[in-house]
């Protein structure tokens, strides 16, 4: 890790001594350290840890009114889960030990050498931002996992799994919810007359247009190419969800303003609700896609609705 990133770490002292305070915090800005502050007030630690998320706290352990330990139990609450970013200063021997297990990732013992404290600062403060670094990284990967890397909307997986949480809240209240299909009727034309960057851009515009269009409890998705899906937590009737596909063509068929060309395209849609053409998401959505392709098929810039499953003959 850069050493600038480092010295740019929050840090706050907290001792109930103003000199101990002050001198540990003016040492560590003399060692480069630009983020440092200070505090006496052992009730305030939680209120600041809130404020400016500290990427390490030096505490006292043995202070009036509230101890460190005290103060750790709070943090703990405030922050559970997550790396306590602790370094425990005390001068009792028989602290060190419990402060690292109720927290504390490391202790600086009193009186301290300066030059022990400052390698202690430095070497936590390096392991605390490179957890963070690692968990911005899980959490980023994560969501490329499951959103849609152009757009931003959910990928199929996250549409699958939305799916089946509409479905669920569905069974459980005896109520119905509906799959938009949609996809565009000239992308091809325009990525051939105007490039893949107007595409791409095009597509993009599409995806706000489709989010902005449905509620928030709704999901939006793009499956791969010009081709979207539509979840719609609640349709209490096939009335709703036609009038849901209605409103997203005419939003998608609206000119859209790109590098100073107006470009034009239309949409078709196929639409399938639940329990009527399908009980799981899959069977929804290969419904819902048949539909589309009937709309295609019929002349474009139009929706149908999908055919209802035969019922399985009798024996």
């Amino acid at each position: 890790m850069e050493p600038s990133t480092i010295l740019n770490g929050k840090i706050l002292v907290v001792d109930d001594q103003e000199l101990t305070a002050r001198m540990l915090a003016e040492m560590l800005q003399t060692a480069g350290y630009s983020a440092v502050s200070y505090t006496t007030d052992a009730r305030e630690v939680c209120d600041l840890h809130r404020e400016n998320h500290y990427d390490l706290i030096l505490l006292d352990m043995n202070m009036p009114g509230k101890d460190g330990f005290q103060v750790m139990a709070e943090l703990n609450t405030l922050d559970a889960g997550d790396y306590l970013p602790v370094m425990a200063l005390t001068a009792q021997p028989a602290y060190k030990l419990h402060a690292l297990k109720a927290g504390a990732k490391d202790f600086i013992a009193k009186p301290f050498d300066p030059e022990e404290a400052l390698t202690r600062i430095r070497n936590m403060l390096e392991v605390r931002l490179l957890h963070d670094e690692a968990l911005h990284t899980a959490r980023t990967m994560e969501a490329h996992a499951l959103h849609d890397a152009l757009t931003g909307l959910a990928n199929r997986r996250l549409l699958t799994d939305r799916i089946s949480a509409m479905l669920a809240n569905a069974r459980r209240n005896n109520s119905s919810m509906a799959i938009v299909f949609l996809d565009l009727d000239d992308l091809k034309r325009i990525n051939d007359t105007l490039g893949h960057a107007v595409g791409d851009t095009l597509l993009k515009m599409v995806a706000a247009r489709l989010s902005a269009a449905v509620r928030e409890e709704d999901t939006v998705a793009r499956l791969g190419g010009d081709e979207f899906v539509v979840a719609l937590w609640d349709a209490k009737r096939a009335d709703d969800a036609v009038s849901v596909a209605s409103k997203l063509i005419k939003s998608l068929s609206t000119p859209y303003a790109i590098e100073g060309t107006s470009v034009s395209t239309s949409a078709s849609a196929g639409i399938a609700i639940y329990p009527i053409h399908g009980t799981d998401a899959d069977e929804l959505l290969k419904r819902a896609d048949q539909a589309l392709y009937a709309a295609k098929r019929a002349g474009k810039n139009a929706f149908r609705i999908a055919e209802a499953p035969e019922a399985p003959a009798r024996s």
